[in-house]
């Protein structure tokens, strides 16, 4: 069994260290924009760039591994025989200040891609990958990681988990990429010592006590398993839904595609998988102009009951990570945590 080695990184080795990983590889990480939004940007000058670790992205690592519209072949006509071609392959690509909830999703859309078959394009890019997380001593408001166990800190699936100490990062290696980073660049880091160890663990107990928000994730689930929705409920949350996809659009869990062949001359095309959204009312639409989902009652249905239901019943646990980006971008007020509140509260009349 593979011994995880746990380093520390003085913070004035942050930027050589990143600019040694670079050389090799695509370097993504958070980066605040100048209209005030931070977003993972590939970083071209390791030594220019304005990281921001404190904020949480508006973005996930979704748009890397899954684009919004992507190429899944190119195809040929000739004698009215078609011929495939896959995509480029996918460029060596390290992800830096990661937060939890983000890996998380990361794990979800793994297994998400790797059932009933194997997705090679999606794969193709995550196997060409290292992910350096972030983990969070300070959540912002809208945070709720803890309630679905993703977070602040992870124990599993990173390449390498970092932890603000201050002065330095508390770095641990959860995979092989990132057990061959602390081996060859070793020089970078120190060992560990108690006081390194009591300092983390000090920080993650403050960070478990600043979650602001109770959301009752778990609670939701069991009652979802047992009892069908109320349909007041339902009606009541989709006729505040304006239709705009913002939820799902951020969501880094959300995996929905619709696939398209775009002719580009008679005997050339693509064939391209582009994002949707199961709260978009074209989602359900069938050819003939029919939708069977009526939208002023079960506009939302879909969305939540896959997250909360579904996915609890298939693996134990739901496919929110408690990352709040469809509480900031959501402006009917109908997010996750609201269908959560008013659905525990039901249940307790």
């Amino acid at each position: 069994m593979l011994d995880y080695p746990e380093r520390v990184l003085p913070k004035d080795n942050l930027i050589p260290l990143l600019r040694k990983l670079a050389k090799d590889a695509r370097l993504i990480a958070p980066v605040r924009k100048s209209c005030g939004d931070t977003l993972f940007t590939e970083i071209v000058d390791v030594d220019n760039a304005v990281f921001d670790l404190k904020n949480k992205p508006q973005t996930s690592l979704k748009p890397f591994l899954l684009p919004q519209q992507e190429i899944l072949a190119k195809y040929r006509v000739q004698d009215g025989e078609y011929t495939f071609s896959p995509p480029d392959a996918a460029r060596p690509t390290i992800y830096f200040g990661v937060r939890s909830c983000d890996l998380t999703a990361v794990l979800y859309m793994d297994l998400i891609f790797s059932k009933p078959s194997r997705d090679a394009t999606y794969f193709d890019r995550r196997n060409n990958s290292l992910i350096i997380t972030l983990g969070c001593n300070d959540p912002l408001d809208n945070c709720f990681c803890e309630s679905t166990g993703s977070g602040p800190y992870l124990e599993f699936g990173f390449g390498l988990q970092c932890i603000d100490l201050g002065e330095s990062y508390f770095v641990s290696a959860g995979r092989r990429k990132g057990v061959d980073v602390l081996e060859k660049w070793g020089y970078f880091f120190r060992p560990v010592t108690e006081d390194d160890e009591q300092r983390r663990y000090q920080l993650f107990l403050e960070a478990r006590g600043r979650f602001t928000r109770n959301v009752q994730v778990d609670h939701a689930c069991r009652i979802l398993q047992e009892n069908p929705v109320p349909e007041s409920l339902l009606e009541k949350l989709s006729s505040r839904c304006y239709d705009c996809g913002g939820c799902a659009y951020v969501c880094p869990t959300c995996t929905c595609f619709s696939v398209d062949d775009m002719e580009l001359s008679k005997t050339n095309g693509l064939r391209i998988r582009s994002w949707d959204a199961c709260t978009s009312s074209g989602f359900t639409r069938m050819a003939g102009g029919h939708n069977p989902v009526d939208r002023r009652r079960q506009a939302l249905s879909r969305r939540f009951l896959h997250k909360l239901k579904h996915d609890f019943a298939l693996h134990s646990k739901p496919s929110c990570t408690g990352c709040g980006r469809c509480v900031d971008i959501c402006f009917g007020g109908v997010d996750i945590t609201t269908f959560i509140d008013l659905l525990t509260a039901s249940e307790s009349v």
